[in-house]
């Protein structure tokens, strides 16, 4: 099973968050906090107001709180307008 986003949404894929401090310490999961960088797996076509900006592949920073989320085959994936990507990461 795939998904294959609408219009202007991007499906992401959260990059693994970090488990330790810069000075060793492990980090339990729930004292983690919400990566901010993602991966582009997929994207709609766009709209006339939302042009698609980015392309599958790319890395990018989102806004905290924005999106659906939705877990498949055990992969957890979030769905968001184009327009929450605040920018790609190079």
């Amino acid at each position: 099973m795939t998904i294959k986003p609408l219009a202007d949404r991007v499906l992401l894929k959260s990059v693994e968050a970090e488990e330790t401090t810069k000075s060793g310490l492990i980090l339990a999961a729930s004292a983690q906090e919400k990566p901010e960088i993602s991966e582009v797996i997929a994207v709609g076509n766009g709209t006339e107001e939302n042009p698609m900006t980015v392309k599958a592949g790319d890395k990018v920073i989102v806004s905290k709180y924005s999106g659906t989320q939705v877990k498949l085959d055990g992969v957890e994936y979030t769905i968001i307008s184009v327009k929450d990507v605040l920018a790609i990461v190079e």
